[in-house]
């Protein structure tokens, strides 16, 4: 039995995504993706970009193992290694000339979100890309199935929620990132 999980959300969203972000991406380069999940996305992004070097991570141990059967037979990626973006190691000081995080920051505390913006911010190459993907608050309102989705994550835990963009840009700013 293969350790790769499968996750629904990831492979209906993967080629989508992967076409929104193609425009942005350099030819050649090291991709650090945050929050790797599973590892759909980077296996996907990695197989369709094969000149980009990934570098998958996780907070959650248990998702490693995913993330390294589905890179597994993909010389561009290297193996998943942990990463708490409030501690960022010296391994991953980068630098790197693109950064991909999705549907991280609403499940997770605040502080990652800080920690990831700060973070992104030491390790980025000065003309590279940082790509934050999920659900977002803008102008103080959600959709009805955000406003839903918000519901219940902070039912699961109230420092979970949907983010307001604004706020998040603000974060942005101050790591010496600014939206594309």
């Amino acid at each position: 039995m293969s350790a790769a999980q499968t996750w629904p959300a990831a492979e209906r969203n993967k080629a989508v995504v992967l076409e929104a972000l193609r425009p942005h991406l350099p030819a050649t380069g090291r991709v650090l993706e945050v929050a790797s999940g599973s590892g759909q996305h980077t296996a996907h992004f990695a197989a369709a970009l094969p000149a980009l070097h990934f570098q998958p991570t996780d907070f959650d141990p248990d998702h490693w193992a995913s993330i390294n059967a589905w890179a597994a037979d993909l010389p561009n990626v290297a193996a998943a290694l942990p990463l708490d973006v409030t501690r960022w190691p010296a391994e991953l000081a980068g630098p790197f000339d693109v950064v991909y995080c999705a549907n991280m920051i609403h499940i997770a505390p605040w502080s990652a979100c800080e920690g990831l913006l700060a973070g992104v911010g030491r390790v980025l190459t000065g003309d590279g890309v940082f790509c934050l993907y999920g659900p977002f608050r803008i102008g103080g309102t959600y959709s009805p199935s955000n406003a839903r989705f918000h519901a219940s994550l902070q039912s699961r835990d109230p420092a979970w929620g949907i983010r307001d963009l604004e706020r998040i840009e603000g974060l942005a700013r101050a790591a010496g990132l600014a939206r594309i």
